[in-house]
């Protein structure tokens, strides 16, 4: 009898197959696996989890490109520096990259070791959180700290929940507002928004004062950005202190329109939630909580970054169509009601986007509860 063949190295019955999870996860990165259908009664498409994910990071890259140059800026112009363009840029790359590597580097060994230990397949969900994360934290955020805020989301919002489309919350989100309410003076504040460097003359120099125009607006209004010499367009086009990511809206507005053209996010949710925050700062502004005009809302803080690129989560947002107005729309208002009447945090993106992600089953099962009554009604009175 012929001596059957002996499984391989990471197939079922070799000595190694217990790390057949992460040998499938690297061999699949860029190729496609060998087990999809080819024939048959079979929905067949060329899109998947893995380029789904890819495709929202190709979508960032505006937005972090910019924000690199924008880091070294913001420290060339409060350090009075004589930085060139790609001098800037560079500074820049240098101080996000190690949060990049901390980011990927902890949440994915989780995500591996998750996977080994449930002997399932590796989720592709965390190429994108992975990259959120340092977008939406300050730049000289501890690198222990966001180490200990990644493993937090990612352990518990990601991983008891079952992993990747499971969750109930944005990961991302999560790990900001861990890092917030558990360290809020590396998270807020009038200097933690601009690198205090350790590169050349700068190791000795002490952090300078580097406030937000949220913050400023928040304190001052109109007549402390004026005074800040921050305009409408330094803000729209992002020359301003902030989150790494969530400065340049037409970085931002990039993202969004190859997300919409892909099909990858709702445009729905963007739209609605635009339209939430513009009515709520409009009426705001009509009962005097705000001199602001109300499209200020919109390219102030992480208000456009999170409407693209965090309340269309499709796995914690709203499901139905009509959900997903609803939705977009309440997670806007909410994050400017928190902006102008919650006088002990001026940044609302962040607790109105989680907040929504809890109540998105049950807007989505009001949904369906209504249009399954009127389909009733149709029924009987037919």
């Amino acid at each position: 009898m012929a001596d059957e063949k002996k499984p391989g190295l990471f197939e079922k019955g070799g000595k190694l197959y217990w790390l057949h999870s992460s040998i499938d996860a690297f061999d699949t990165f860029l190729r496609v696996p060998g087990t999809v259908t080819a024939k048959g009664a079979h929905v067949r498409d060329g899109i998947d989890l893995k380029r789904v994910m890819i495709m929202v990071v190709i979508a960032l890259v505006p937005a972090a490109l910019f924000g690199m140059y924008n880091v070294g800026l913001q420290t060339s112009t409060l350090y009075n520096l004589d930085w060139g363009f790609w001098h800037m840029f560079w500074y820049g790359l240098l101080r996000m990259l190690p949060l990049f590597v901390v980011s990927y580097a902890v949440g994915l060994a989780i995500e591996f070791g998750s996977a080994q230990i449930r002997g399932e397949e590796v989720n592709e969900g965390y190429l994108v959180t992975g990259f959120l994360i340092p977008l939406i934290v300050p730049v000289d955020v501890p690198l222990w700290m966001l180490a200990l805020a990644v493993a937090f989301s990612v352990i518990f919002v990601k991983e008891v929940f079952g992993g990747t489309g499971m969750n109930i919350w944005n990961p991302a989100l999560v790990a900001r507002a861990f890092l917030f309410f558990s360290y809020p003076s590396s998270m807020s504040g009038s200097s933690v928004w601009v690198s205090k460097t350790w590169v050349g003359a700068l190791k000795d120099v002490d952090a300078v004062s580097a406030a937000t125009p949220l913050a400023i607006a928040h304190d001052g209004g109109m007549a402390g950005l004026d005074s800040a010499g921050y305009s409408f367009m330094d803000m729209f086009w992002g020359f301003i202190p902030g989150s790494t990511g969530e400065t340049c809206v037409v970085a931002i507005l990039l993202g969004a329109l190859l997300l919409v053209w892909t099909g990858v996010a709702s445009w729905k949710i963007m739209v609605s939630s635009v339209a939430g925050g513009l009515l709520v700062g409009w009426l705001g502004q009509l009962a005097g909580a705000t001199e602001l005009p109300c499209y200020y809302q919109l390219v102030m803080g992480g208000f456009l970054f999170g409407s693209v690129f965090m309340a269309t989560d499709p796995v914690t947002a709203a499901q139905t169509e009509t959900g997903k107005w609803i939705y977009g729309f309440l997670v806007g208002a909410l994050a400017v009601v928190v902006r102008l009447w919650n006088p002990g945090y001026m940044e609302g993106m962040m607790l109105a986007i989680l907040f929504m992600n809890t109540m998105a089953p049950l807007i989505d099962h009001c949904v369906v509860s209504a249009h399954t009554s009127r389909r009733a009604k149709k029924a009987l009175t037919a």
